[in-house]
């Protein structure tokens, strides 16, 4: 059978590393040439074709794929002026890789199934280097039928493919799991900061640690920053961590859930990004904090 083409938008960090993996395993893919997206002049080599509009991007796509910043984003993509959902031809498939608000993904679901097109929301979880190397885990809400038959396309950037449950299922589980991923690290720069004004070597603190309760993932990404000051192993930034925090403070509250340890890991990014940080990576939060005045007794 042919493969499906496929059309994407949003070709920053993530979505590098997605291009990348689905032109290497035979797809036809159309990206959609925006100034934020990644260098692309190695797609190009694969033989990527650069669009100039969403139009041409739909036109020339089975499925079209989406790795944006959030739900302002997808919205003004999907039903902006000129945008997917006025293009799209009955039966193509549209998959939200992003980071959005459920209630925003049943919003833009509907409007997708209204023109007779069909929707996954596949959440992301780990980095970039994830990306290029195609092992993203992949948070999946909507059909399982239509999830069986994505899945090879899926298959391509990804080595890990959870279905949730029905639409927006995926986009609120990438937020459960980023409170808790982006909570620990935040816990941890704070922690460090204590531990720096307190004169406690970082390989100390973090052998300490190790050893007890506090080691995983968390502590192993936040190590090299600790130890060198090289932030690379999240290349994460602290506004993309302050929104999820957001979206996710918000999501709990309409659902009735407690969110007060939500609300501090969300209102210290908040802070940081208010001192003009939000585009250094999640690990300087230790440095950041270590800098800060010394809080009052």
């Amino acid at each position: 059978m042919t493969k499906p083409a496929i059309g994407m938008i949003g070709v920053g960090l993530m979505g590098h590393g997605i291009a990348w993996n689905i032109a290497a395993k035979g797809h036809a893919l159309s990206v959609l040439d925006h100034p934020g997206n990644q260098p692309v002049d190695d797609l190009r080599a694969m033989g990527v074709a650069v669009r100039g509009s969403i139009a041409e991007v739909v036109a020339a796509s089975d499925i079209v794929l989406l790795c944006v910043t959030g739900s302002p984003q997808v919205e003004s993509i999907l039903d902006g002026q000129g945008g997917v959902v006025s293009h799209l031809r009955p039966g193509m498939t549209v998959v939200d890789c992003s980071t959005a608000m459920p209630d925003s993904t049943l919003r833009m679901a509907a409007l997708v199934q209204q023109k007779g097109g069909r929707w996954l929301d596949a959440a992301m979880t780990r980095l970039p280097q994830h990306a290029r190397a195609g092992t993203l885990n992949l948070l999946v809400g909507g059909e399982a039928a239509l999830l069986d038959e994505l899945r090879p396309v899926l298959a391509c950037f990804s080595e890990n493919i959870t279905h949730v449950g029905g639409i927006g299922a995926g986009h609120r589980m990438k937020l459960l799991h980023n409170t808790i991923s982006l909570g620990f690290m935040a816990l941890l720069a704070e922690v460090s900061a204590h531990a720096q004004r307190a004169g406690i070597a970082p390989e100390i603190l973090i052998d300490v640690l190790e050893k007890g309760g506090g080691g995983g993932a968390a502590l192993s990404r936040m190590a090299p920053f600790l130890l060198t000051g090289d932030p690379s192993a999240v290349p994460f930034f602290i506004g993309n961590a302050a929104k999820d925090l957001g979206y996710y403070r918000a999501t709990a509250a309409a659902s009735g859930a407690d969110h007060a340890i939500a609300d501090a890991i969300g209102q210290t990014l908040d802070a940081v990004v208010a001192d003009g940080h939000g585009a250094r990576f999640v690990p300087e939060l230790a440095a950041l904090l270590a800098a800060r005045p010394p809080a009052a007794a």
